[in-house]
């Protein structure tokens, strides 16, 4: 088998695998996030969509780890994603304490 093989053979693995990843997280599922809990499916602005999406992307992540324990790229990522999620959650409270109050509920956030 020459090079060419192998790397075309190679390309094909990443691109399956990275549609693995990818797959969790549709724009339909998206869409329907943002409709939730922006009030409207274009409304992707919004803190609150935003932070409905961070914690689906957050919980997802933390079933990968569950049973990856050793992906620490994954876990860094799981970080920088919670901290985002902590900064948009305090501009929310110092914004609108009743807003904040409502999606803290709403997902089932602990704070």
């Amino acid at each position: 088998m020459n090079n060419l093989g192998v790397k075309c053979c190679f390309v094909v693995i990443v691109k399956r695998i990275k549609l693995l990843f990818v797959m969790y997280l549709t724009s339909e599922k998206k869409a329907e996030l943002f409709a939730q809990y922006g009030n409207d499916a274009k409304n992707t602005g919004s803190a609150e969509s935003q932070i409905a999406l961070f914690t689906y992307r957050i919980n997802h992540l933390t079933e990968h780890l569950k049973a990856n324990r050793k992906d620490f790229g994954t876990e860094r990522a799981l970080t920088a994603l919670v901290g985002k999620r902590r900064r948009m959650l305090d501009y929310l409270k110092a914004k609108d304490i009743e807003r904040y109050r409502a999606i803290i509920k709403q997902l089932g956030i602990r704070k």
